[in-house]
């Protein structure tokens, strides 16, 4: 047969259109299932899988050293992904990247470019190890809970899909584009997204709405900002909506009166380099005339992007163009798009969620079935054993008895009817089994196994066992993932402020009896009492004074646990004479709530604590990460039994002796650390143990070396050193600081105060008295007080303040000058309203 006879039998008449039809939709599905699409039950597309298995099976744990990139790569295309080295590399350099994904999935180790998009170091320079999170996505896959396939040559198997403990498809998101259709899903964060799971989970028939309330929109690892919730709610409710990010930028004053706009996180997918490439074309097109220099100051502390501006620029306007014709402003079309059972469908919030917990109680009841087996065999086992411990003597004379192990064997299974697996068992005994002890512990061994089968039986058998145990491993892994939120999401008809702050000199801000609050230079307020350096009405003093940046944050504490924040940067700048405006023009309180405490900080960091004292003596500890989200319109900042209200809040730094003192005059102290760190919304537990008819009026955590004015309704008051009051167990009766309460009148708060300050006394008649703290006697817990201040017929006492916490003016101490940062700290007031204490130096 000749050669031309060979090749022409290979040739096949099609149609032509026909062929391209059959072609095109065979390469579209290998795209779309193979390559583009991720799986809705463990959010990862097909080379995603392969790198975290390949890695597991090397051994890359977090616990282990790095390896080389290298390696990874190899593993991968040798073993499951037959295609390019540069694909597979591209993909674990995204993988590592914290700014493109929410939580990483590999910790990398080298050069894994940047923000600004520079490359990667090519991979025999890097190294790699998978992190925590990639270790849940692969928990108990060794124990058959997923289902496995060949590998393309047949030599291996993998995993079809990972196990996945967390909804990964919402966590990190997901991007990719396929052949007439794509993919692009936000990532969120894992606190909001564990909250929405569990209680879908809970709540099989639950609607749309309870799921939004949880969980509020998507967290970009960059932060920013999202203008608008329209956009969120259509992505969650029809699988398609269109995000509105924007940077976040503040404004900074500097020198000679000019002014800069400093962008601090970008949106997601923005890359910085562009941004400053689009800034300069529109210079250089006379489109942005008011900038004058653009800089890129960022480093390894984060993004800082220096704008420039003439000193008699328009800051809004110039951003408002910035928005307009830079990435400054971007937006991110949602399409929730993925695989299921192998098909593409675009799915709704509801229908996410609900793939992923169906996956988990597939993997719960897989895995519960491979113990099952593994306890019923060992169970089997311990059986026989127990057998031939009760007849050991006859076990002995067979075995001696029988010529060979088979022998041996036959006569065991013949005399006890037991199974070949009992009676090599048996036959594979020590005779160190033989002891009495031994056979304890195959009884309590035996016992423990059928409680597990028991156990393991039920989630086999029963869904709500396994939706039970979903829930307890739920919020395991709430309590190790959650974290602080990064993207703010603004409401649709907010303003886009922009703020001042970042730099600059340090801003003293004071907030009034009346409310009316204003920041101004600290240097202006130096040394001065707080009376002074905020003019108000005659009744009006200063009774929170913070040294702050436009950086930090105003934290306020409602009566009903209202937690309100506003911006130390939106605040009105004032001068020393002037009044500033009311509180209630920033922050949105409810009908009746008034603000009990405020509080200045520049992060909501995890180990630094805000404790809420309430007036029936509750006290709740929660880390101050937990309000990083509050805004100004309020979120709940504690739980408040009805009846109840806030009467204290304070920071510490979580190793402080907290005091509480009540009405009547009782007071216990006790250390913070019997209050463990609970939710933010939680109601707290019993700090002291009240009479029927007293309540608490004043909570704080004192510095260890400070006197305590204790104030009375009739004006007594004394200083008692805070050594003077011993520490007890949290929820006790406390001990009588108020000896004479008949003739003084109740308790209405204490204050730190040493000799040089000046205290205010808020009077019933709306007045304010001053008095120095050394005009006020000092005395022990069991001793009386004296009368401080007059007090006209009919007039009482009912709050206790320092009117200025430092160096008097007068005391020789400089009257102006730039405040030492340093020196300032939150030092919590015992009455219901705290206030900062603020020490000016030199």
């Amino acid at each position: 047969m000749t050669q031309g006879t060979l090749q022409h039998e290979r040739i096949e008449r099609r149609a032509l259109e026909q062929e391209m039809r059959e072609s095109f939709i065979d390469y579209s599905m290998s795209v779309i299932v193979q390559r583009a699409l991720p799986d809705a039950r463990d959010g990862l597309k097909p080379v995603h899988r392969r790198i975290l298995y390949a890695m597991l099976e090397e051994g890359m744990r977090p616990s282990r050293p790095h390896k080389k990139s290298a390696t990874v790569v190899g593993d991968v295309l040798g073993r499951y992904h037959p295609h390019g080295d540069g694909a597979v590399y591209d993909t674990i350099v995204r993988m590592v990247q914290d700014f493109s994904l929410r939580y990483p999935l590999i910790d990398g180790q080298g050069n894994f470019g940047s923000i600004d998009g520079d490359s990667a170091a090519a991979y025999r320079y890097t190294e790699v190890r998978m992190t925590p999170v990639a270790m849940d996505l692969l928990a108990d896959i060794e124990r058959d809970t997923v289902d496995t396939r060949p590998n393309f040559d047949g030599r291996l198997r993998e995993p079809v899909v990972l196990p996945c403990r967390l909804p990964h498809l919402l966590l990190n998101g997901s991007d990719g584009i396929a052949v007439g259709m794509a993919t692009k899903i936000p990532p969120h964060n894992a606190g909001e997204l564990l909250a929405a799971v569990d209680h879908l989970v809970a709540n099989p028939q639950c609607d749309a709405e309870e799921l939004l309330a949880r969980l509020p929109g998507p967290d970009f690892p960059t932060g920013g900002y999202i203008q608008g919730r329209a956009g969120i709610e259509s992505a969650y409710r029809t699988g398609r909506g269109r995000l509105d990010m924007r940077a976040k930028v503040h404004l900074e004053e500097g020198r000679f009166g000019k002014s800069s706009l400093i962008v601090t996180e970008l949106p997601y997918q923005v890359n910085k380099t562009r941004v400053i490439e689009q800034i300069t074309r529109l210079v250089r097109a006379g489109r942005a005339d008011a900038i004058t220099d653009l800089r890129d100051e960022s480093d390894r502390d984060g993004i800082r992007l220096v704008i420039e501006l003439k000193r008699d620029a328009k800051p809004k306007k110039v951003l408002v163009t910035l928005f307009k014709k830079t990435q400054l402003r971007y937006t991110f079309g949602v399409i929730m798009l993925a695989l299921v059972d192998g098909k593409p469908e675009e799915l709704d919030l509801r229908r996410v969620l609900g793939t992923w917990i169906d996956h988990r109680l597939s993997v719960i009841r897989r895995g519960a079935a491979h113990d099952l087996a593994r306890a019923g065999d060992r169970a089997h086992v311990v059986e026989g054993l127990r057998t031939a411990l009760d007849e050991i003597d006859r076990v002995i004379d067979i075995i001696r008895g029988s010529k060979t192990p088979a022998d041996a064997r036959q006569a065991l299974l013949t005399a006890f009817d037991l199974t070949e697996r009992q009676a090599d068992a048996i036959l594979a005994m020590r005779l160190v089994q033989l002891t009495g002890l031994e056979r304890d512990k195959l009884e309590e061994e035996l016992l423990a196994l059928r409680e597990e089968i028991a156990r393991l039986t039920a989630l086999v058998e029963d869904e709500a066992a396994r939706r039970a145990f979903l829930r307890e491993e739920i919020r395991e892994l709430a309590q190790r993932y959650d974290d602080p939120r990064r993207t703010e999401i603004l409401d649709d008809d907010a303003e886009f402020r922009l703020s001042k702050g970042g730099g600059g000199e340090a801003q003293l801000v004071l907030v009034s009896r009346g409310g009316y609050v204003k920041a101004q230079p600290a240097a202006t307020g130096g040394g001065m009492a707080g009376a002074e350096v905020l003019s108000a009405r005659e009744g009006d003093f200063a009774r929170h004074a913070f040294l702050a940046r436009g950086a930090h944050t105003l934290l306020a504490i409602t009566a009903r646990g209202n937690a309100h924040a506003l911006p130390v940067s939106a605040l009105p700048r004032g001068t020393r004479s002037s009044r500033g405006r009311h509180l209630e023009e920033f922050i949105e309180l409810e009908l009746g709530d008034e603000i009990v405490a405020l509080l200045a900080a520049e992060t909501f960091a995890d180990d630094r604590f805000l404790v809420v004292a309430t007036r029936r003596g509750h006290a709740k500890r929660s880390a101050l990460s937990e309000y990083a989200n509050a805004r100004s319109a309020g979120i709940i900042g504690a739980g408040i039994a009805r009846g109840d209200e806030v009467v204290a809040a304070f920071v510490t730094e979580g190793g402080s002796d907290l005091l509480f003192a009540t009405r009547s005059g009782q007071a216990i102290r006790f250390p913070e650390s019997a209050i463990r760190a609970m939710g933010r919304t939680a109601r707290g537990v019993k700090a002291i143990d009240l009479s029927p008819d007293d309540v608490v009026v004043a909570a704080a955590a004192p510095r260890a070396d400070s006197d305590l004015l204790v104030a009375t309704a009739a004006g007594y008051g004394k200083r008692i050193p805070f050594t003077e009051f011993k520490v007890q167990r949290r929820a006790g009766k406390g001990f009588t600081v108020l000896p004479e309460r008949a003739r003084t009148g109740g308790l209405v708060g204490f204050t730190e105060a040493h000799d040089a300050d000046e205290v205010a006394w808020e009077l019933s008649d709306g007045s304010v008295e001053a008095t120095l703290a050394a005009s006020v006697i000092r005395r022990s817990p069991r001793e009386a007080g004296r009368p401080a201040v007059r007090l006209p017929a009919g007039v009482a006492v009912e709050a206790v303040h320092p009117m200025h916490s430092g160096r008097r003016a007068g005391s020789g101490s400089p009257s102006r000058g730039e405040p030492d940062e340093q020196a300032f700290r939150e030092t919590p007031s015992g009455g219901a309203d705290s206030q900062a204490e603020l020490e000016f130096e030199a």
